[in-house]
């Protein structure tokens, strides 16, 4: 580890204080859990993860890395929060996930040890937390082996955003804790699709995710304005 890791001490904090409800789906974490399934299936039948070897950069609790176990992958997820690792961990053992081991180290550091190793890199709800996002995502297109595949998902940065994201859901519906989001962080898709393509990475294609406050619905769209996901994929050498 170095003294100019890509983290944010009080963001590590900020998740690291609510690790213990990661797992409750009542919790603050919800959210999370309600649009993981959605996410899981729109990565699965892209690069269908049964026997692929799988890396989920910022993992937290393990939510999404645990389900892609289940779906036959082999991942292992990173993070630097070492109360929420060590949750995602106690998880996998209560639970029987096969397949699936966490690491606490930084993306750039796994970048420099193991590139090429992975068939599929996630980095989900991570970007909007870093000082230099840029840098996750160079990393992980290192990580991925050629013809592998590349997905984030971020929040957008225009006022529909800033309503709906953080005023809607951290202070009016307090659906997550207030100060999860910082408006200057969030990245316009155009922005990420450039570090991608900077990256080396070619984009394949986004898509939206929507919620309904009344009904506590989400679903997969094509209007990327609040929450989007990319897809991406490292050209064949």
């Amino acid at each position: 580890m170095t003294n100019t890791i890509n983290a944010d001490p009080a963001e590590l904090e900020k998740f690291s204080s609510l690790a213990h409800r990661w797992w409750d789906p009542e919790s603050e974490f919800k959210p999370l859990h309600q649009i993981n399934p959605l996410r899981l299936e729109w990565i699965d039948g892209q690069a269908p993860l049964q026997g692929k070897r799988v890396l989920d950069v910022g993992c937290g609790g393990g939510i999404l890395a645990d389900s892609m176990a289940r779906k036959g992958a082999e991942v292992m997820g990173v993070d630097l929060a070492t109360k929420a690792l060590r949750v995602a961990q106690l998880h996998a053992l209560e639970t029987g996930t096969p397949n699936i081991q966490y690491h606490e180290v930084s993306v750039e550091q796994l970048a420099q040890e193991r590139p090429a190793s992975f068939d599929v890199v996630t980095c989900m709800e991570m970007l909007e937390h870093v000082p230099d996002p840029s840098s996750i995502v160079r990393a992980c297109a290192t990580l991925v082996r050629p013809g592998g595949w590349v997905f984030f998902s971020t929040i957008n940065r225009n006022a529909k955003a800033f309503g709906l994201a953080i005023v809607a859901a951290e202070y009016v519906l307090k659906m997550i804790p207030k100060g999860t989001h910082e408006y200057a962080k969030l990245l316009r898709p155009s922005e990420l699709a450039r570090f991608a393509r900077d990256a080396g990475l070619d984009v394949q294609g986004s898509k939206g995710l929507e919620h309904n406050p009344v009904t506590g619905r989400y679903w997969l769209s094509n209007d990327t304005s609040v929450n989007y996901m990319l897809a991406t994929r490292r050209p064949q050498e």
